[in-house]
């Protein structure tokens, strides 16, 4: 974005009328130029649209004028409502290419569009072929008048009622669509479990509330603004763009000054110090009342001034997603408890084995690797998800934990183990499941140490049902213990262990390979592989 300052000069022709038309001297000074009502004539005689014009071209409803359009036949008509859904108003004729092409025409609208909202206002010159009492009961219209009684005064009057109506039904759908645009950004941002992506999704469902828009962004607040007053040494001019969209799409990461002039910056330190909204014809601020840390403001720029139904609609929605927004600070907190138990666990882990520490790094690479690579094959359905990819990193590197309770001298050995040894050996398995699901029952749901203890309980069983310490086979085992099953066998393998060699990296794999479908999970190797032939997981 090269020049993002610049979103708030340029007015939107299309939005303007035609040279002709004087401008209305009772419309704003400042700011974008209202769009116009649309008024559809439907009538087969040219001169009912050019009376119609001269009559109704000075009316200013609201501080928007009238932009006409024209159709000379139902057919034309049903045209021009397809391509503009925002007509506000349709002055009807009757009898046109049949005796009932306009009551057709009503039918098309109301049944086949859906159209509810615009009015229609029949005028017919011939009462007997569409008597009012008949067309008032079986159609959907919301005036009928014959053309003789149409005076000039009573035009103005009519057009004006049917706008007024028009802009109180459009405010009502309007509140109906944003507040359904709010409990679905509820439903679906709050599933989110990252600030970036929440943060993200937030600007993104703005820009479905408020259409007209020409960009947002979020911003954090410094937490040395002074809340009892705009920010001393500019401070809050620093602070960060964490996200944005439409034409500041590309401001993520920027200073807020780099962004904005001075004075809108100025706006947003009042709103931040006043504790509330802020509204200008050319740009919005809206706050975040979070309990924590997070972003402290909501800019929405170029929206030719927001009506105070979506004012409202705005507070509502900043309401939700700042809850929305502590929730998310509130996982990310134990997010962070959980990865420092996984942390000092590992450290506990490494402390009784010395060869444990850069093995379960290793480990943890290759578990996610594996896992995004099945997730992209979809080779295990839904249970590679976004959620298992992020977990099983981490979580893989507790697989070992359980031998903490081995005997120093069964970990350290520098021979093979006797029956007796590898029999206490392997009780690390169930040891470390039942630690660490103890550590995770408090906290439900899937976490770092849920799967910790799946992995830990799981990753020496076998494919074919001959592993330890449950005897499970295929699916039956956890799909994190068969992942970390190849990748603990792979780097064990491939690295010096006090009681053997490092195998060479071809030999390895060929074990893997003839070992898939008994001892692992072929599915699992084949991942693998192609991640091994990719060049191995990122470091």
């Amino acid at each position: 974005m090269s020049d993002i300052q610049g979103w708030g000069q340029d007015e939107d022709d299309d939005l303007l009328f035609a040279d002709e038309d004087a401008p209305d001297p009772s419309s704003a000074a400042s700011g974008p130029a209202a769009a116009p009502w649309k008024l559809l004539i439907v009538d087969d005689d040219p001169e009912v649209h050019a009376i119609t014009r001269v009559v109704l071209n000075d009316v200013t409803f609201d501080g928007r004028r009238l932009h006409f359009l024209s159709a000379h036949s139902g057919g034309e008509a049903r045209a021009i409502l397809s391509e503009h859904p925002d007509i506000a108003a349709v002055l009807l004729d009757v009898v046109m290419e049949t005796e009932d092409a306009g009551l057709r025409l009503v039918h098309h609208i109301r049944e086949v569009l859906g159209n509810r909202r615009v009015r229609i206002i029949l005028r017919t010159g011939q009462p007997g072929q569409a008597p009012e009492r008949q067309v008032i009961v079986s159609y959907d219209i919301n005036d009928y008048k014959a053309k003789s009684e149409l005076t000039a005064q009573k035009l103005f009057t009519t057009t004006v009622a049917a706008l007024r109506s028009y802009q109180h039904i459009d405010a009502i759908e309007r509140n109906r669509q944003g507040l359904e645009t709010i409990v679905d950004a509820a439903g679906t941002l709050f599933e989110q479990r990252s600030m970036d992506r929440f943060a993200i999704g937030v600007v993104e469902r703005v820009a479905a509330l408020l259409p007209r828009a020409a960009g947002a962004f979020l911003c954090a607040v410094p937490p040395d603004l002074n809340p009892q007053g705009p920010a001393p040494d500019g401070r809050f001019r620093e602070a960060e763009v964490l996200c944005g969209s439409g034409v500041f799409a590309e401001a993520a990461g920027r200073p807020v000054s780099a962004v904005l002039p001075e004075a809108t910056c100025a706006d947003i330190a009042a709103a931040l110090a006043r504790g509330r909204s802020l509204h200008r014809d050319d740009h919005s601020v809206a706050l975040f009342q979070t309990q924590g840390p997070g972003p402290g403001a909501l800019f929405i720029a170029g929206h030719g001034g927001l009506p105070e139904v979506e004012r409202r609609l705005l507070e509502i929605f900043c309401s939700r997603m700042s809850v929305g927004f502590d929730n998310v600070a509130l996982y990310e907190q134990l997010r962070l408890a959980q990865i420092a138990t996984v942390h000092a666990l590992g450290k506990l882990a490494e402390y009784k084995d010395e060869v444990t520490g850069e093995h379960v790094r290793r480990i943890g690479r290759w578990a996610t690797a594996i896992a995004r690579e099945l997730q992209a094959r979809g080779a295990c359905g839904g249970a590679a998800d976004d959620l298992f990819c992020e977990l099983i990193g981490l979580a893989s590197m507790l697989h070992d934990v359980g031998k903490v309770a081995i005997p120093d001298r069964i970990l350290r050995k520098p021979g093979k183990l006797d029956p007796e040894e590898m029999t206490q050996m392997r009780e690390h398995a169930a040891i470390g499941g039942r630690i660490l699901r103890d550590a995770s029952g408090p906290v439900g749901g899937r976490s770092y140490l849920s799967m910790g203890a799946e992995i830990a309980e799981s990753h020496h069983e076998k494919f074919d049902g001959t592993g330890y310490p449950h005897g499970l086979a295929g699916d039956a085992i956890p799909l994190s213990g068969r992942i970390v099953a190849v990748a603990d066998v792979y780097d064990a393998l491939l690295h010096r262990r006090p009681y053997k060699e490092a195998w060479e990296p071809a030999a390895v794999v060929d074990l893997l390979r003839a070992e898939s479908g008994r001892h692992f999970d072929p599915r699992v190797v084949d991942a693998f592989v192609a991640v091994l032939e990719r060049g191995g997981p990122e470091a």
